[in-house]
């Protein structure tokens, strides 16, 4: 509508950045929770590996139940599967499609709307963590340790495989993101220390594949939760490090067509 003097009322313009990457990020996580192939990949498959792997015995896990040594890694799985692989797959095909393009052409900041994706992966996981977690303590998980330092590894594990996810959909086709992040996930499942332990690859193989973001991750969890450990500083640091160097990537380096 007008006004006497002809000017509008309200006054047009942009909302502020805080509401804009916020009903970005809400806009993200429906996206997400509505994609069918989305939900098998963070949902399904983490809560179907978590059952089946507690129920029977199947690798060795060591002393004590073998949920308590499963859910910390399967937690780490479920942040995986969706700041990493879910987060590629999705933002390589928007990429493909010129969604990003048009998007970057509103008044949402670029930086805003990556932002708004990482907030949107937040969110899901913090239903992903509470689903997991009930369906754990249903099994026998008995956790215990430092929340703060559960929180600080989930945070960190995020950024790092959010940067790591940006880069990828970034600057390869989204055919070979799908490809590609599929296949990481596949590795990292089975070498990441998520089901078996590190130890079974060997001293050298155990060094080596300690330094993964989802080895830091899963193995931190684990050092908290089933053993009670204190902030674990090691794992906290290789997170650090992945998530610094992911970012730092994805922003340089991420292709908007």
């Amino acid at each position: 509508m007008t006004t006497a003097s002809g000017t509008y009322a309200p006054k047009p313009g942009a909302a502020p950045l805080p509401r804009m990457i916020a009903a970005q990020a809400a806009l993200e996580a429906r996206m997400l929770l509505r994609n069918g192939e989305q939900l098998l990949l963070t949902v399904v498959i983490p809560t179907l590996l978590l059952v089946l792997f507690s129920s029977v015995d199947i690798v060795d896990t060591g002393k004590g139940k073998a949920v308590d040594f499963l859910a910390p890694g399967i937690l780490a799985l479920a942040v995986m599967s969706t700041a990493f692989t879910g987060q590629a797959i999705a933002t390589g095909f928007e990429r493909r499609y010129g969604v990003l393009k048009r998007l970057a052409s509103s008044p949402l900041p670029r930086w805003g709307l990556m932002t708004a994706k990482t907030a949107s992966v937040l969110v899901t996981e913090v239903l992903q963590v509470i689903l997991l977690t009930v369906i754990a303590l249903a099994l026998g998980w008995s956790p215990h340790g430092n929340p703060a330092a559960v929180l600080l590894l989930l945070v960190l594990g995020t950024a790092a495989f959010s940067g790591l996810g940006l880069l990828m959909a970034g600057t390869l086709k989204a055919e070979a993101t799908l490809a590609a992040a599929n296949l990481v996930f596949l590795l990292l499942l089975v070498g990441g220390g998520v089901i078996v332990p590190l130890d079974k690859f060997g001293s050298a193989g155990q060094h080596i594949l300690g330094l993964l973001p989802i080895s830091a991750l899963s193995d931190g969890l684990r050092d908290v939760l089933q053993h009670g450990a204190g902030m674990p500083w090691g794992d906290l640091g290789i997170l650090a490090l992945w998530a610094v160097v992911g970012l730092a990537a994805a922003g340089k380096f991420f292709r908007w067509e």
